[in-house]
């Protein structure tokens, strides 16, 4: 009964839409054994015209890039033999913080140090204020001494990701492959619209939201990535089925490197984004845009609540932290009622 799922996990996000807290909102939501269910509302955009939202307009997918792009590709390359999650960088990029080889914090920076934010690198940093050339600006990243602090979810840790995956396949982001429904932008289909950029003085709508990666060529580590639902929902359902990731790469995503961080994605905690009816075989997601993304994998099921909650301004309560937690917590609901007996368990191999 996924649909009856779909249709009670739907209303939260109905609601706000209706409310003009948030334009528009797209629910997908994925079994182990192949089922789907869409439900959409609202608007794609407001400005500079209204543009009702289909299942084929392509979201920015924001963070949502660290685990569906940049935490995919380096544990492909772990499982090729190309790196080791447990080396530093440096294996990667011999030049980080290439004039202080023997002091420099950054050096000893493992692979999966970064995957898991547990490093001493800041959250963020205004990078895009101190140039327009990407090259000199990854030149920049790479050579800052990077203040210290306490381990917090940081861009810097896939910026670095990021420039680590250019160095070893000798190509950009963009030419590592990406399932279908994913593209880093501008997209091949219509575009919801996100925020009305004070530095670019428009409504960004089909170009990157995230200031950084606009600065640094539209295609990092952090961010970047464009998809619809259904591509979000085919990568989810890759992970569930096991046809997406091998059972290393798996093992990887499921096992925890800190209380709350696997490799990439965060883990079911109290209180997160996710709800707090999922298991604790779960794990999860956000993106600065409005988008999330959790797959429980003890009930094996999936979802994705994509929305343009930044649309026409980050700066409003758009009730998002709310929603999303709602939400989970009706896909459990649901699943639990409807659809349990029918979905298979998933184990890590």
């Amino acid at each position: 009964m996924i649909e009856a799922i779909a249709d009670q996990a739907f209303a939260a996000a109905a609601q706000v839409v209706a409310s003009g807290r948030i334009p528009g909102a797209t629910l997908g939501i994925v079994t182990a054994d192949g089922r789907r269910a869409t439900r959409l509302a609202g608007l794609a955009s407001r400005e500079p015209s209204e543009t009702a939202l289909t299942p084929d307009h392509w979201f920015d997918l924001a963070s949502l890039t660290k685990v569906i792009a940049t935490t995919t590709m380096i544990l492909r390359l772990a499982d090729q033999g190309a790196l080791d999650l447990d080396a530093p960088l440096t294996t990667a990029i011999p030049d980080l913080r290439q004039y202080d080889v023997a002091g420099a914090a950054e050096r000893r920076l493992t692979f999966r140090d970064c995957l898991a934010h547990n490093t001493h690198l800041p959250a963020v940093e205004p990078i895009y204020t101190y140039g327009d050339d990407p090259s000199r600006l990854r030149a920049f990243i790479l050579q800052r001494e990077w203040r210290h602090g306490p381990p917090v979810y940081s861009d810097i840790n896939f910026l670095l990701l990021g420039i680590a995956i250019e160095r070893l396949t000798g190509g950009p982001l963009d030419s590592q492959p990406l399932g279908r429904g994913l593209s880093y932008g501008p997209p091949p289909g219509p575009a919801v619209a996100t925020e009305r950029c004070s530095w670019r003085g428009r409504v960004l709508q089909g170009e990157v939201h995230d200031e950084n990666c606009f600065a640094l060529g539209g295609r990092t580590g952090h961010a970047g990535l464009f998809g619809t639902v259904t591509g979000v929902l085919d990568f989810a359902g890759g992970l569930l089925d096991g046809s997406g990731a091998s059972p290393a790469m798996l093992a990887a995503i499921r096992t925890p490197v800190t209380e709350r961080r696997t490799c990439g994605w965060e883990r079911r905690f109290d209180g997160w984004p996710g709800g707090d009816a999922c298991s604790a075989e779960t794990i999860g997601h956000t993106g600065f845009t409005g988008t999330g993304l959790w797959i429980d994998f003890a009930r094996g099921i999936g979802w994705t609540l994509l929305t343009n909650r930044v649309h026409p301004t980050r700066h409003a309560d758009s009730g998002i932290v709310a929603l999303r937690a709602a939400t989970g917590d009706a896909v459990i609901a649901g699943f639990d009622e409807y659809g349990g007996a029918n979905a298979p368990t998933v184990r890590a191999e």
